[in-house]
């Protein structure tokens, strides 16, 4: 079957399912858009009948995922939200990057090893991870329910608006989702393995336990706890983080397991090969393109807008940037009025935009 990346990635192709999400252009990306892909919820059922099937259909899987997702009530959307939820989050976190994400090239880079094919493979699992967990506990799939925390039936869960995220049944569904992992002697897979793995690893370390307390005028007579995961931008941090430091390696064979093992290349004039990376790391074979100029990879950055102080110098890749003016308008002389809404007036300022040339 296809790999997680591939699988996700081509789901972008799809049209957009969500409503109420922001534009997906980097540079109007600010950072406070709502990452949930779920709008409404505990509201939503699960497609039933013909028309969930109809969804399986449409999507871009091997024939055994078709087969898993057709008897996945809520899966085909589930999918489609992680697919939304993974690319909102990659094109924030490379907003200011030269390569920003970009749906163009996308193809041509998962059949490459550079980083940002790793991050791909990272934020996917992740994605799709976190939304299986959050779309159990908001009742959207219909084998699974809240998470198992000690103490807590169900039924009480729902009834008190505590239901946890079910990490355990999303890393078991994943796991038999992606299948048997393929070609342990093939360095690209497990490279594309492993970095399925930091995603995955990503979301656990951001499972907490959250609690709430019911009694009488607020008293703590009750005190109930459950799993929650954190917010998916805390996740996407992460990544970007382990992309800045990602790890190349090569491979060398483990005599003893009879397997492909990942390690650093040798530095020149040393006899032995480099460390092992860490579970936690983002791991690539092959040094990455400059994205300056439009390929198969990437659009080029020609045309995108920069920080003058910031960014521009980078991102234009020595080219230089043109200077424009605008008119943006904006609320101002805000007052409170009695006695719940804020009155604002428009106003309109110039402002200096600059873009990269060509």
């Amino acid at each position: 079957p296809p790999s997680l990346g591939i699988v996700i990635f081509h789901l972008q192709s799809q049209p957009p399912r969500v409503t109420g999400l922001p534009s997906l252009a980097p540079f109007r990306l600010t950072g406070r858009e709502v990452l949930t892909p779920f709008p409404g919820l505990g509201t939503a059922a699960p497609a039933q009948g013909g028309a969930h099937l109809k969804q399986c259909d449409l999507l871009k899987l091997s024939r055994r995922q078709k087969q898993l997702c057709r008897r996945e009530p809520g899966l085909a959307e589930t999918l489609q939200d992680a697919a939304h939820l993974s690319l909102l989050e990659c094109q924030f976190q490379f907003r200011h990057e030269r390569w920003n994400c970009s749906l163009e090239g996308r193809t041509g880079l998962l059949k490459r090893g550079f980083k940002e094919t790793a991050f791909l493979y990272a934020v996917s699992a992740a994605a799709l991870t976190h939304t299986l967990a959050r779309a159990c506990s908001a009742g959207r799939m219909e084998r699974c329910t809240c998470d198992d925390s000690p103490g807590l039936e169900s039924r009480q869960a729902w009834q008190w608006g505590v239901c946890g995220d079910n990490l355990k049944y999303s890393t078991k569904f994943l796991n038999n989702f992606l299948g048997p992992k393929r070609g342990s002697k093939d360095l690209r897979a497990r490279t594309d393995a492993h970095n399925t793995h930091v995603g995955i690893k990503a979301v656990k370390s951001g499972l907490r336990t959250t609690c709430k307390c019911h009694g009488v005028s607020g008293s703590c007579a009750v005190r109930t706890c459950w799993k929650q995961l954190s917010p998916f931008r805390e996740t996407g941090q992460v990544l970007k983080l382990r992309y800045d430091s990602a790890v190349k390696v090569s491979s060398a064979t483990n005599e003893a397991l009879g397997r492909l093992e990942l390690w650093a290349p040798a530095r020149p004039g040393s006899p032995t090969q480099g460390p092992a990376p860490r579970p936690g790391d983002l791991v690539y074979m092959e040094d990455s393109p400059s994205f300056c100029r439009p390929s198969k990879y990437s659009p080029g950055t020609g045309g995108r807008v920069c920080s003058r102080e910031a960014s521009c110098s980078s991102l234009c890749c020595g080219r230089g940037y043109d200077t424009q003016s605008r008119l943006a308008a904006f609320s101002c002389h805000c007052q409170v009025q009695w006695c719940c809404y804020v009155e604002c007036q428009q106003c309109v300022r110039e402002e200096l935009v600059y873009t990269c040339k060509h």
